[in-house]
């Protein structure tokens, strides 16, 4: 399985509708507050405008909804991933990507036979506290060599620049969250992004 270069990760539909037209071609959905009726309209909306523009969507967490909804993507955090009920996810035919900060949650995901491994923060990030200390880009080509033709996603403090680093240092994907949606010019700051990531497409 290939994965875009480009990872964008935003918190709603709306997000989705503004920024996908634009030519972003892998997308997540990660909703961290609301009931499970938002979080079932965000998902069919979401799903809709991906379809309708080419993009690849990956609903985070919400593995259920995923599977009523008939997604085809899922992603799980650590915790997310013991909870889940892996059988019932392949049986739906959904793709599976985990996220990994550390050799053992490496361990783990690699246990779960993901689609994909997300390895992150690479770099000091400001979208949640975490207990681990940035990876730094030269822990990619170790990753990679563990995840051998899984697709390697980095992930945390990534701008257009350090996209191309992790990329010319193995990653499949690069991912990004706030500095996209934090920035002044969302449309603009995609834009650079796409052309940042373009040679690896």
């Amino acid at each position: 399985m290939k994965l875009d270069p480009f990872y964008l990760i935003v918190d709603s539909a709306d997000w989705i509708e503004r920024l996908v037209p634009l030519g972003v071609r892998l997308v997540q959905l990660r909703m961290k507050d609301g009931t499970e009726a938002r979080y079932r309209a965000e998902i069919r909306r979401a799903k809709s405008l991906c379809a309708l523009h080419g993009c690849q969507l990956i609903v985070n967490d919400y593995w259920r909804l995923a599977i009523e909804e008939g997604c085809d993507f899922i992603h799980l955090g650590q915790e997310d991933l013991e909870g889940a009920d892996l059988p019932a996810i392949r049986r739906a035919g959904l793709r599976l990507g985990v996220s990994t900060h550390d050799d053992a949650e490496l361990d783990r995901a690699l246990a779960a036979s993901p689609d994909y491994v997300a390895l992150g923060p690479v770099w000091p990030t400001i979208l949640k506290t975490m207990p681990w200390a940035p990876q730094t880009p030269e822990k990619i080509p170790l990753w990679k060599g563990r995840t051998g033709t899984l697709p390697l996603v980095a992930i945390g403090g990534l701008t257009p620049e350090r996209a191309r680093v992790v990329l010319e240092k193995g990653a499949d994907s690069a991912a990004v969250v706030t500095d996209i949606t934090g920035n002044a010019d969302p449309e603009a700051r995609t834009r650079e992004w796409l052309e940042a990531t373009a040679p690896w497409r």
